[in-house]
């Protein structure tokens, strides 16, 4: 989130959003806080960063102290070079953040491949998430990402991707637009906001190094399910959704025993991004009935 932004955020609420950062393995992890209250932590889908966040965190700054990170490769957040792309290391780099920061429980709120990387990390230290909000969350059941993922890891689809560099700058934006289920509902700055540090070096191996595990991470994390059973959790989908099938909402769901699911008709794959409104008040509501535990 650059200055003007920032000053945006600031414009629609009167508790200030503060942009701080964490060391960790040595590189800078960059990140907003906002709020008092239980702790909230926000993450981002792959290749996004804290800026989803930027018509959700005012609001939930109202109820909850609320942290949204820009995950190490990422955002504004250093690029490590030989950092594991894996799930798993990005759930235990989460919750090694959490240590950081003085967050011993929290609920956690993540979207896409930050669902997933949420759901490691409760699985890792359930004692740890009092609930999960998973919006369309990468997981087994979804093929999108499984067929995709050893094309895009393949040695001569890496080689390409990492030579083109800085003009796949129009794809990225094509992408993004793809994943609104109404592109006329893209708010100006969007596609800016999100190309920004999409720019910096190492962006792209971050991408690439996360898909080469991809299959055997989805693995992973449906045999570590069980262990988050009992979490409450709030499952949210677009209908439209084009990365990450809203038919696998409900073999999901079934994974756990205190489950809601929302699904927003006609919309894609950022309901957050799309239909802010309908969105905040969804997770407000579920919060409100979920933040009482301790803090």
């Amino acid at each position: 989130m650059n200055n003007q932004q920032e000053s945006q955020v600031r414009l629609q609420t009167a508790i200030p959003v503060e942009e701080r950062w964490f060391v960790l393995d040595g590189h800078r992890m960059r990140y907003l806080c906002s709020g008092s209250g239980p702790p909230l932590l926000l993450l981002h889908g792959l290749l996004g960063y804290s800026f989803s966040w930027r018509f959700a965190l005012p609001l939930l700054a109202e109820k909850a102290t609320v942290y949204a990170v820009d995950m190490p490769g990422v955002g504004f957040s250093d690029r490590p070079p030989h950092a594991s792309g894996s799930l798993r290391a990005h759930a235990e780099r989460l919750l090694r953040f959490m240590d950081g920061v003085g967050v011993e429980s929290c609920d956690l709120l993540g979207t896409s491949h930050g669902g997933a990387v949420a759901m490691m990390a409760a699985s890792l230290a359930p004692e740890r998430v009092r609930s999960l909000i998973l919006v369309a969350p990468v997981n087994p059941w979804s093929a999108h990402g499984r067929r995709l993922a050893p094309f895009l890891s393949s040695a001569p689809v890496s080689w390409l991707l990492l030579r083109l560099g800085p003009c796949l700058g129009i794809v990225h934006d094509a992408l993004l637009r793809r994943l609104y289920g109404d592109p006329q509902r893209i708010r100006p700055g969007t596609l800016a906001g999100y190309s920004a540090p999409f720019r910096i070096p190492g962006t792209l191996n971050y991408g690439l190094g996360v898909v080469r595990s991809w299959n055997r991470d989805l693995e992973e994390l449906e045999s570590a399910l069980p262990r988050i059973a009992e979490i409450p959790i709030l499952l949210l989908w677009g209908s439209k959704d084009a990365a990450v099938s809203p038919a696998s909402a409900e073999q999901l769901r079934q994974q756990f025993r205190h489950c809601q699911v929302e699904v927003f008709d006609g919309v894609g794959h950022l309901p957050y991004e799309e239909v802010p409104e309908a969105f905040n008040a969804s997770v407000i509501s579920f919060l409100g009935r979920n933040l009482a535990g301790p803090g």
